[in-house]
């Protein structure tokens, strides 16, 4: 021990009882009255354990019915975060808070002498003035953060005062509602201000990361920190260049940090469509969309002169990782394949994608627009490479795949036909090698199956 004696805190129970309102999720909250500590100010329902009899699942329970009437099953108590606060005054203490979610009995005011008001606020619309400390257990709550230091300095206003902000979140592990790390966090809010709620929104196969970030006022962002510079400069050099052109079916880039390898992008609106269920007539309205939005792409910057840039080089490394899962006959066929390439026609280098699949495009339902996000594999490269990882989704729908070039306003020609095929096998043999890897079935599932699709194209 550093200190002459044992330091000791007082341990605290929030309750976050959450509903569902008109405008989205309401937490309760209840007045401040009478002769005690921040008087006339909003916070949560709370209390502390009544000894060291008391567990906390307890207390809170205890709490919940004192307070406000309502009776709470601690089986329906979920833990939200832990605080370790201090307070202008150099008094520490740790809050613990709960989520709760079912509860029997209306909500009420049931100490008259400390409160004399309670009710459901909007998280993006929460009331005036709170106390500093349970705003900050709330924001912490929000932001999918489990565990936060909020330690006030002398002469800090008790009430919340967002430019007098103490709110430090502790990142978790990853994959258990993580936080990015700080440096990530200040510049985000140097770009965008504040951030009230992180939401890890990164995709189960990639390394690279992504949160969802946002404000008391309702401001969305999101966050991307690239696996490697590589994936960084090609995301950042699309969205600087070729992305703007396609207007709102493209994020807007606000600002990216080489050291950190991170960007802050606008967000767009829909849902992914990797996944989505929809009846035969609007699949096709939804491929017409998507072929008018690969002709945007692959016509915001003039083309350059044809080029012979088949990734051939990375072959035998993926072969190597694949070759446990294929079938008899793929391995000559693949190979074959390859060898036919060397003579191939070299076509026009245009902008493309890289990755243009169904699961970075997003599609608004309502108002039937469509968007387009993630260009970590953009680089320069014959149009065809754009519909390779796109092709399974139109396997065995002629109607798709015609409603897909008529979007785009031409077919393919014979020499990009030629490259497709090529690029096709390259990519099938690249997925099975990183699904084996990296223990993702679909994808190597998904690499078999065109391997079996573009070997009995070639039969006679």
């Amino acid at each position: 021990m550093s200190g002459a004696q044992r330091h000791t805190e007082p341990l605290d129970v929030h309750l976050i009882a959450v509903r569902d309102g008109a405008a989205g999720p309401e937490v309760l909250l209840s007045r401040r009255a009478g002769d005690v500590y921040a008087a006339g100010w909003w916070p949560l329902v709370s209390g502390h354990l009544d000894g060291p009899w008391e567990d906390m699942v307890t207390a809170l329970v205890r709490e919940a019915r004192e307070e406000s009437g309502v009776v709470v099953d601690p089986a329906d108590v979920r833990a939200a975060v832990t605080v370790h606060h201090r307070s202008p005054a150099g008094d520490a203490r740790i809050g613990v808070l709960f989520e709760v979610r079912r509860w029997k009995g209306t909500p009420e005011v049931m100490e008259p002498d400390v409160r004399d008001a309670m009710g459901w606020f909007s998280f993006d619309a929460l009331p005036e003035p709170m106390v500093a400390y349970c705003r900050a257990g709330l924001d912490a709550y929000r932001s999918g953060a489990r565990m936060a230091v909020h330690f006030q300095e002398t002469g800090d206003p008790i009430a919340y005062d967002r430019s007098v902000d103490r709110l430090l979140l502790i990142p978790g592990p990853r994959g258990r509602g993580a936080v990015p790390k700080r440096a990530v966090r200040a510049f985000a809010e140097q770009t965008v201000g504040r951030v009230t709620a992180w939401t890890d929104v990164s995709w189960v196969r990639e390394e690279s990361r992504v949160w969802r970030a946002g404000d008391a006022e309702g401001g969305e962002w999101y966050v991307k920190i690239h696996q490697n510079d590589r994936f960084h400069h090609r995301e950042v050099d699309a969205l600087r260049s070729w992305v703007p052109g396609l207007g709102a079916a493209g994020p807007r880039l606000v600002a990216a940090d080489p050291a950190l390898r991170a960007v802050v992008l606008t967000a767009v609106g829909g849902r992914t469509l990797h996944g989505a269920v929809h009846p035969p007539e609007q699949q096709r309205r939804i491929f017409h969309r998507i072929g008018r939005l690969a002709a945007s792409i692959h016509h915001s910057t003039p083309p350059r002169p044809a080029a012979d840039n088949l990734p051939l080089a990375r072959l035998e490394r993926h072969l190597a990782g694949a070759l446990p899962h294929l079938a008899p006959g793929d391995e000559e066929f693949i190979r074959a394949t390859a060898e036919r390439s060397t003579g191939l026609a070299p076509v026009e280098i245009v902008p493309t994608h890289g990755d243009f699949q169904l699961r970075n495009l997003r599609w608004d339902e309502r108002a039937e627009d469509l968007y387009v996000i993630d260009f970590e594999r953009s680089e320069p490269g014959p149009a065809v490479r754009d519909f390779v990882r796109l092709s399974d989704a139109w396997h065995g729908r002629p109607d798709l795949f015609q409603a897909l070039l008529d979007g785009y306003g031409r077919r393919f020609q014979p020499e990009e036909e030629a490259q497709f095929t090529v690029l096709s096998v390259l990519d099938a043999v690249s997925g099975i090698a990183y699904g084996t890897a990296h223990g993702d079935p679909e994808l190597v599932e998904r690499g078999l199956r065109t391997l079996t699709r573009l070997r009995t194209e070639q039969r006679p």
